[in-house]
C-alpha cells in the first residue's frame, strides 16, 4: 500500500498548481554496487530512475562517494553527493559532500566533518528496529541539535511505526523530513521519494523537503536477500 504524507503546512505563499510546475521526485537513500550490499551498477541505477520518473537522487554509498561522484557526471538529473557513514555508534548520512568521510568516527566527528564541507545532517531509519546500525539513542540525543534532517520514510523499514517514530521525532523538534527507497537492487528504486520544489543549493533543501510531500510504499522484507546475496557475491569474488 502506498501512504501520501503531507508536511506541515508552509508559509511560503506559493500555491499548489504554482508549485508542482518545478516539483521533483527525490528518492533521497540509494546504493549503487560501490556499496558492498548493493546489486546495482551506476549506470543501470540511473536507467532505472529516467524509467520511473525520478529526477532526483542521493546516492548514500556505505562510507563512500565514489558512486555518488560516477552518477554526477552521468545522469540527465540532480544528484546529491551523499555517503552513509558508519559511525562507532551507528549510521549517518552527509548530504551535499565535496570529500569522502572515513568509517570508524565518533558521530560528533563525523558530523564537525559533515559541516565542515559544508553539508546537511541527516539521521536515516533512527528507529528501525530490525536493523544492525542505526544511531543508537544516546548518540542521537547528542548531535541532535546539530543535525538537519530525519528520514521519516524509509521504504525497507519493516515496521511502519517505526518510520511514523522518525517522522514524530522529526516534528517534535522542527526538523525537515527526507525519504527515500534505501534501494539495493533495480526493483526497489523509486518505493519511496519526496515530491518535493526544485532547490539550488544545500541551504534552499531543508526548506524545500518542508515544502514537499512524502510518497512511500514499504518494500518487501525479501529485499533483503538482495544484499545478502550481493555480500555472498562479492565475497566469492574476493577469493
Amino acid at each position: 500500500m502506498t501512504v501520501r504524507l503531507a508536511p506541515r503546512a508552509s508559509a511560503d505563499g506559493i500555491g499548489d498548481s504554482q508549485r508542482n510546475k518545478d516539483m521533483l521526485k527525490a528518492d533521497l537513500h540509494l546504493h549503487t554496487d560501490r556499496s558492498p550490499d548493493s546489486l546495482i551498477s551506476v549506470a543501470r541505477l540511473i536507467q532505472q530512475c529516467v524509467a520511473r520518473g525520478i529526477d532526483c537522487v542521493a546516492i548514500t554509498d556505505h562510507n563512500t562517494i565514489d558512486g555518488a561522484l560516477a552518477a554526477r557526471e552521468m545522469a540527465p538529473f540532480k544528484v546529491i553527493v551523499a555517503e552513509e557513514v558508519k559511525t562507532t555508534e551507528g549510521e549517518i548520512i552527509g548530504f551535499f559532500l565535496s570529500e569522502e568521510i572515513p568509517r570508524g568516527l565518533s558521530p560528533e566527528e563525523t558530523v564537525r566533518r559533515i559541516k565542515e564541507q559544508g553539508g546537511l545532517v541527516c539521521i536515516p531509519h533512527p528507529f528501525d528496529r530490525l536493523r544492525r546500525e542505526p544511531l543508537r539513542a544516546a548518540a542521537r540525543e547528542r548531535i541532535l541539535p546539530q543535525v538537519d534532517i530525519i528520514e521519516a520514510f524509509n521504504a525497507r523499514v519493516t515496521f511502519k511505526s517505526d518510520n511514523e517514530k522518525a517522522r514524530a521525532l522529526a516534528e517534535e523538534r522542527g526538523l525537515a523530513m527526507s525519504a527515500g527507497s534505501d534501494a539495493h537492487s533495480l526493483a526497489e528504486v523509486g518505493h519511496a521519494y519526496v515530491e518535493m520544489p526544485a532547490f539550488d543549493t544545500p541551504q534552499e533543501f531543508p526548506n524545500a523537503l518542508r515544502a514537499g510531500r512524502i510518497v512511500g510504499g514499504l518494500s518487501s522484507p525479501l529485499v533483503h536477500l538482495a544484499s545478502t546475496w550481493a555480500k555472498l557475491r562479492r565475497r566469492s569474488r574476493a577469493r
